[in-house]
């Protein structure tokens, strides 16, 4: 029996790993390691990382759910080791009792009644979305067998933004032009104005956020559901990016760019065209894709575009007023080793994240306890929608 697509993480940030479980996959999936392990190096990459990324060298090994490198069906563990080990050594991850505004410590502390941040930090930390990056990489693998394809970057930071098109027919040389800047953006006029900000940021023990966008082409329409609030694939994409570190808004599409226009500068308008019947909309193509590939909570056979806004990392080398647990004096906020700028490895947690709900929303529809039976699904359904 074909179980829904799902994920779980565990580990903390300086634990002995962390570790990704993945279940529903169909059995006969090939899973790529050296693709997973790709994704997982992009993580680490990025102008702006700190000294931690020189320590870890993230590698998934695979505990269970494969064999000769194809899922079987049951769930998909996967461990990524942490070399900076030391979360039971009190001399190296002392007591947190100054709070840092805008992360999970004072919350955290408050939570669960303990004047030491360091718990909260440690599995609060964004070290953790390595796992999730994980699971996206594996799950996406049955969306290669489908040719759906799945592109993220950063499309900006501050006052340095690209209006740089993103077109499938251009992907291949877009994913080289992104992988060849330092801040995974493919707009090669913007990548230098952000690596300025955020040497500035350096210099001024500041930090950096900024704008992650996800493309997804290929992917056929009717995944989601208009008819449960919780099935909504726009929903399930805003959940699972307003889930990554850090993250403070989700665009669908034109987004918040919809108040303030009218509806006949918002909505794409329908034709249609015998001979792209073969394309993912099935020949309704649209001029303008507004809805980023989504209406009514499902996909409509245009490319999904997701943003999502990334604010600045919340330590600051210089620190920020706050208050010392217990004496509650003000004091500056505490220092742990940090990024000034995560937002290139922010843009490929949201791709991974993306494609998982994606994933999810295939397999939800084209069920199936092997790959050939999703296959079977998938192309009995495109042939009768060809026919509407």
């Amino acid at each position: 029996m074909a179980r829904p697509l799902r994920y779980q993480t565990a580990g903390e940030s300086h634990g002995p790993a962390l570790v990704a479980i993945v279940d529903g996959l169909p059995s006969d999936v090939v899973v790529d390691a050296a693709r997973v392990n790709a994704e997982l190096a992009r993580r680490q990459g990025g102008y702006g990382r700190g000294a931690r990324q020189r320590i870890e060298t993230d590698v998934a090994e695979f505990l269970g759910g494969l064999r000769q490198g194809r899922t079987i069906g049951s769930p998909v563990a996967v461990r990524i080791a942490n070399k900076d080990n030391r979360i039971d050594d009190a001399a190296k991850t002392p007591p947190v009792t100054r709070p840092r505004p805008g992360h999970a410590d004072l919350a955290g502390s408050l939570k669960y009644l303990v004047p030491d941040c360091r718990g909260t930090l440690e599995r609060a930390s964004a070290r953790e979305t390595a796992a999730r990056v994980a699971a996206g990489a594996v799950a996406r693998s049955v969306l290669d067998h489908f040719g759906i394809r799945v592109f993220g970057f950063v499309r900006g930071a501050c006052d340095a933004w690209s209006d740089m098109p993103i077109r499938a027919n251009e992907l291949d040389a877009l994913v080289a032009a992104r992988d060849a800047s330092e801040v995974y953006c493919p707009d090669a006029g913007v990548d230098k104005k952000l690596v300025d900000l955020i040497f500035k940021a350096k210099t001024e023990q500041d930090t950096v956020g900024g704008w992650c966008e996800v493309h997804v082409f290929g992917a056929p329409p009717g995944l989601g559901s208009c008819m449960n609030w919780e099935d909504r694939l726009d929903a399930r994409l805003a959940f699972a990016v307003m889930g990554i570190q850090a993250f403070k808004s989700v665009e669908i599409g034109l987004g918040r760019e919809c108040g303030a226009r009218f509806g006949s500068a918002v909505h794409d308008a329908i034709h249609f065209d015998e001979s792209a019947r073969g394309e993912s909309h099935l020949g309704y193509a649209r001029p303008t894709n507004n809805a980023g590939g989504l209406e009514g909570g499902m996909t409509n056979g245009m490319p999904v575009v997701v943003r999502g806004t990334m604010k600045p990392i919340s330590t600051l080398l210089r620190g920020m007023p706050s208050v010392e647990f217990g004496t509650h004096e003000p004091v500056q906020s505490a220092y742990e080793r940090s990024d000034v700028s995560a937002v290139a490895a922010a843009s490929v947690v949201i791709e991974n994240v993306v494609a998982f709900e994606v994933a999810r929303a295939f397999l939800d529809k084209f069920a199936g306890d092997s790959l050939g039976e999703v296959r079977r699904a998938y192309e009995g359904f495109v042939a009768a929608a060809r026919r509407i």
